[in-house]
């Protein structure tokens, strides 16, 4: 739930900035790139922090060396950030990042139905994360697009 707000709360902050008259957040899609950017940013540092356990148990059993997919993904993530900020690689970071959304999508599924935890906590609910991993994907088709 927090990177969802972390998007939201950015775009708005950035794009009330860009109405300010700062240049780089002049529109609604440069404010967006850079929160979905900052989003990015965040969730690949859970890779790499005490979170990276619970990643790894979320990995689909049937998928082989967790460790390694959970360290490629963050840096995937993290790469993505980047290419997102870069004027020659966004729309091609944007649509890596959309494709990794789906294809992690089922480690999501796989990690609710087995009742796994984050931070303690149950993960969330698919009625829930179905609706932000569409809000996720929107903004990296809009970045993509736009």
């Amino acid at each position: 739930m927090a990177p969802a707000i972390l998007l939201v709360a950015a775009t708005l902050f950035l794009r009330g900035l860009g109405a300010m008259g700062v240049g780089a957040f002049g529109t609604w899609l440069d404010s967006a790139r850079v929160a979905l950017a900052l989003m990015f940013l965040f969730t690949a540092a859970a890779h790499f922090n005490r979170m990276k356990d619970d990643l790894i148990r979320m990995v689909p059993p049937s998928f082989p060396n967790p460790r390694a997919l959970v360290l490629a993904t963050g840096l995937l993530e993290m790469a993505g950030a980047i290419g997102l900020l870069l004027p020659s690689t966004r729309r091609l970071a944007a649509w890596g990042l959309a494709l990794m959304l789906v294809a992690l999508f089922p480690a999501n599924v796989s990690a609710a139905r087995r009742g796994l935890t984050l931070r303690g906590k149950p993960v969330t609910p698919l009625a829930i994360r179905l609706p932000i991993q569409i809000l996720f994907l929107a903004f990296c088709l809009w970045v993509a697009l736009g």
